[in-house]
């Protein structure tokens, strides 16, 4: 049998495609292993899916349950949309009713009596179902009715070896209400664990990690998962380097013949753009018009706003010629509006990903990254986020374009953090004063390919479109906010009714 077939039919899908990717391809068989984490988190959902996976494979599923009921059980799965026909359940008050059956004589038990009895009842049930696929939620009550370490250590050994000789693959849930149990950790095979927290503002945020898995190559870290109707959307960690190809990096044209001489050629493909300076400056309008360039030229482009409506963004660029509505329409372009306080960056970044894989996205425009990383303020690693999607990106040639709105108006500025490190190209704009009116004004300061011009040219955003000008020669000083003219005063007065520097 070939290895890689071999290594398929090992494995035992979980039935969550996310999760069965972080594992590379799901759990080895005939395994004991320990979903963690504190209630909420979604162990019981998780669970199921497996059970319910291995029913579709034809595989008979077995469900203990010591903490909830079967009522809740199946509570659960209708809110999910399941059915758990074929599927055994086996509740506490039925372990219960045995135990007093067995001893007619008190109803109570010391905590050794019980442990045995149940584990003996649990292991005639084992017996009696055959299970492929077997789930014991929870832990915490044969903990307690353990009451020492050694005892529910060696309770746990024993359960171990017996489910080993049963080619059963085993999930024990634990709820770690009291304590992490290393116990347990020590002796299964494979340990996943899942935590919730609250940020400040917005919903709560989960995340998984496979915190052990022996013998197995798998994705290390943490990932961040979603709970939703019908299931749990688990998003891998992106690995940028998982993705590295060769691609010839070419100029694509913005559209504004200006604007290319400026970039040296235009917007080279598979590298990352910077569009920085203060709010209101045009940012947007430019990255929307490099979008609208190369949806013109048949190529399809993903927008991500977060600062304005899709909608407000979308009448803009069809106010200025950009036919945005249009390209939308034929499915060249998708914009998307980004709701900051639902956000999780692994599935921000999942969705690009899945983008760039399945409907071949050729230029990505984050808008901004202001919003992106305010979305998540708790989040310490979201720059390291935003590097291997760029990578990822380029590695596919995927241009990308995203802006940031630096903190003033007029004179010094301020940015809130420092991105530009992480871009290919930064294109610097600036608001700037001249005889009584508000200018704006924009350069190349870093381009990593190609020769960019090093000069400052000032453009204009009219109901046609967008217009750069000639190079300011006869100004010093545009950057700073307040130039100071050097050129030909009674030329500069001629033209007081529009920019001097336009050519028609």
């Amino acid at each position: 049998m070939p290895e890689k077939e071999f290594l398929n039919k090992s494995l035992c899908k979980v039935g969550i495609e996310g999760l069965d990717e972080i594992l590379c391809g799901g759990l080895p068989r005939h395994r004991l292993y320990v979903i963690q984490g504190d209630p909420g988190v979604g162990k019981t959902t998780m669970a199921m899916l497996f059970l319910l996976q291995g029913l579709k494979e034809g595989e008979k599923g077995f469900y203990i349950t010591l903490s909830e009921t079967k009522e809740e059980l199946e509570q659960t799965a209708v809110s999910h949309g399941w059915s758990l026909d074929g599927l055994e359940i086996l509740e506490l008050s039925t372990i219960e009713k045995d135990l007093h059956t067995l001893s007619p004589d008190t109803i109570f038990h010391s905590s050794e009596l019980e442990l045995n009895r149940t584990t003996e009842f649990l292991v005639k049930e084992i017996d009696r179902v055959k299970p492929v696929r077997l789930v014991l939620d929870s832990l915490a009550e044969l903990r307690l009715m353990s009451e020492t370490p050694l005892r529910y250590r060696r309770q746990m050994l024993a359960l171990k070896q017996y489910l080993a000789g049963r080619k059963t693959t085993v999930l024990l849930l634990d709820d770690m209400t009291e304590h992490r149990d290393q116990q347990v950790q020590s002796i299964a095979h494979g340990v996943i664990g899942l935590e919730m927290f609250a940020p400040d503002y917005g919903r709560e945020r989960r995340r998984l990690r496979v915190v052990k898995l022996r013998g197995v190559h798998f994705h290390a870290g943490y990932h961040d998962y979603i709970m939703r109707k019908g299931g749990i959307d688990i998003f891998p960690r992106l690995v940028a380097s998982d993705y590295a190809t060769d691609r010839l990096q070419k100029d694509a044209s913005t559209g504004v013949k200006e604007l290319d001489l400026l970039l040296g050629g235009g917007v080279t493909r598979g590298t990352s753009t910077l569009l920085i300076g203060p709010a209101g400056v045009g940012k947007s309008t430019i990255a929307a018009q490099i979008a609208s360039a190369g949806a013109r030229r048949g190529e399809r482009a993903a927008i991500f706003t977060f600062d304005e409506s899709r909608s407000t963004f979308i009448n803009r660029g069809d106010t200025l010629g950009m036919n945005l509505t249009q390209h939308i329409n034929d499915k060249k372009i998708l914009v998307q509006q980004v709701d900051p306080g639902s956000l999780a960056p692994g599935q921000f970044i999942h969705q690009i990903k899945q983008e760039v894989l399945e409907r071949e996205i050729r230029l990505i425009l984050i808008d901004s990254i202001n919003g992106y990383l305010n979305a998540a303020p708790n989040e310490k690693f979201l720059s390291i986020h935003l590097h291997e999607l760029l990578t990822f990106l380029g590695h596919y040639g995927v241009s990308t374009l995203f802006t940031v709105a630096q903190q003033g108006m007029v004179g010094a500025m301020s940015n809130p953090f420092d991105v530009t490190y992480l871009a290919d190209t930064v294109i610097l704009l600036r608001f700037f004063e001249n005889s009584g009116r508000v200018r704006k004004a924009l350069s190349v300061t870093k381009k990593r390919t190609g020769k960019p011009e090093d000069t400052i040219r000032e453009f204009v955003i009219e109901s046609d479109g967008l217009r750069v000008g000639k190079p300011l020669t006869d100004f010093h000083g545009v950057l700073t906010g307040v130039p100071t003219f050097t050129g030909n005063l009674k030329q500069m007065l001629k033209e007081t009714d529009g920019p001097a520097v336009f050519s028609r």
